[in-house]
């Protein structure tokens, strides 16, 4: 079915850059190893594509790899340079990468996959990767194992969930790369009621929606975690799982 806020939601984000620079989730250590590992040689070079305000990019840069941060947005662009300072930052898109060819050992992608014209966007992430480099796509999510988490996350169906179509991204294939891989990652986000609250603020189907919308949104949200033991005074651990892929450029 096709989605007609899809484009506005994908161009949304910088509205809240702030916001989504201070309470959007990091990502797990052991996840971005897993993704460099799948590269045939030790990766030292690497590309973070739609990198909105480096949250994966300091994850990578505190590897010490050499990180290139491509991200379309200005105000995403100028909190990831606040962020991570050591990456270089430069506009760009999925489909029209600023890099020469063959130019990174590794190309990830934190919460953005879904946006891109996928094959056009696997055709230009081929040109940009050495052969044997891994291409790494990564999107957390909230772990609905946990029951007060899967009836948060019901409750917010309308504006706080994952991307529909991930599961069929993982079924993408492209000539220039070996079939994707993929593994799940526990994670934690340290949160209040509010700053989780936050958080759901800076999704694409929260932004786009009519102030009255997004406001019963996060009322009914704020009623839940306020009756929830686990959720109602102080700081919690946000259960998350971190899914991702990789494939090898051939």
């Amino acid at each position: 079915m096709s989605d007609p806020t899809r484009a506005q939601r994908a161009s949304s984000f910088g509205s809240r850059a702030a916001a989504y620079a201070r309470h959007r989730p990091d990502y797990p250590r052991q996840a971005i190893e897993w993704g460099l590992s799948g590269a045939a040689a030790t990766p030292r070079r690497v590309l973070d594509l739609g990198a909105g305000t480096g949250k994966l990019t300091l994850g990578l840069a505190g590897l010490g790899l050499d990180v290139t941060a491509v991200e379309p947005d200005p105000e995403m662009r100028a909190e990831l340079a606040r962020a991570v300072p050591s990456a270089t930052a430069l506009a760009g898109q999925a489909e029209r990468i600023p890099l020469p060819d063959a130019d990174v050992d590794a190309v990830f992608v934190g919460q953005a996959f879904h946006w891109f014209d996928v094959p056009a966007a696997m055709t230009e992430i081929a040109r940009v990767l050495r052969p044997g480099g891994v291409l790494v796509p990564m999107w957390n999510y909230e772990d609905e194992s946990v029951p007060w988490v899967a009836e948060f996350t019901r409750l917010g169906r309308d504006g706080a969930r994952r991307p529909a179509s991930t599961d069929d991204l993982r079924q993408s294939a492209h000539a220039e790369f070996e079939p994707f891989e993929s593994d799940r990652f526990h994670h934690t986000h340290r949160r209040t009621a509010e700053s989780l609250l936050e958080t759901i603020a800076t999704y694409s189907m929260v932004i786009v929606s009519s102030p009255a919308e997004s406001a019963a949104l996060l009322t009914r949200l704020r009623e839940f975690l306020a009756s929830n033991p686990e959720t109602a005074e102080g700081e919690f651990d946000l259960p998350l799982i971190t899914l991702a892929l990789r494939a090898r450029r051939r």
